[in-house]
């Protein structure tokens, strides 16, 4: 079971609704989604392409705002903060995996896994010293932690976005098919370390994916179609 250290769930949803285009091309991505999400937790969002998942968390990490509902993260009203506060909120407290990866052409695997903690204003040298020890528990050589993002492999490219995500210690992590490019065995060890990350530090994680090699590691499995979440299951994760 997760752990935490407060009754205050570390993400909070109720009545949260999001809809894209107007008039007869109006979709409606998220209907009324109900959750609540503990630190120490990991939980995976699983659906057909189209149902959601990816919306639910862009909404959450505050990537796209929703258009009703209520949303609290880490007790905090997102919406009711500044763009400049919700930027240092975001910037201080929330990790994000993107599916395509999204990493600077022009800086290597360490510097792009740094960027996060220069965001913050910690120096260069500490930064990248930081990366590179976070690249080193995902597998990566010397060879590889120099190397720039077109030089790296699919799977190389998503534990580079993995490190970043993690780097800065953030209270939430939401990860958007963190293991499709991973073979089996590294994205094994791609969860296991996220799992570790959650329990040992009370985090909470967010996981949207098709993988079902990882569902193993959920302390629960959300259920979604059709902008609704269907089912929440409990279940043992692996240690």
């Amino acid at each position: 079971m997760p752990t935490s250290s407060s009754t205050q769930p570390a993400i909070r949803l109720r009545g949260v609704t999001k809809s894209f285009g107007a008039g007869e091309g109006r979709v409606q991505a998220l209907r009324s989604i109900d959750l609540d999400v503990s630190a120490g937790e990991l939980l995976m969002l699983v659906g057909p392409s189209g149902c959601g998942k990816t919306t639910l968390i862009s909404v959450v990490a505050g990537i796209l705002d929703r258009d009703g509902g209520e949303m609290t993260l880490l007790g905090r009203d997102f919406s009711a903060m500044k763009n400049a506060e919700r930027t240092r909120f975001r910037g201080q407290n929330i990790g994000f995996v993107f599916q395509a990866y999204n990493l600077i052409p022009a800086l290597t695997a360490a510097q792009n896994a740094a960027v996060p903690l220069m965001i913050l204003g910690e120096g260069r040298k500490a930064a990248e010293k930081k990366a590179e020890a976070m690249l080193d528990r995902l597998g990566f050589d010397a060879r590889m932690k120099r190397s720039y993002p077109a030089q790296l492999s699919g799977g190389q490219q998503q534990r580079v976005a993995i490190a970043r995500a993690m780097i800065h210690s953030p209270h939430l992590i939401v990860c958007d098919e963190p293991t499709a490019a991973l073979d089996h065995d590294t994205g094994q060890k791609v969860l296991k370390l996220l799992r570790e990350v959650a329990l040992a530090e009370g985090r909470a994680l967010m996981v949207v994916t098709h993988d079902a090699r990882i569902f193993g590691f959920a302390d629960r499995i959300a259920r979604m179609d059709d902008g609704h979440i269907e089912s929440i299951e409990a279940q043992a994760p692996k240690s």
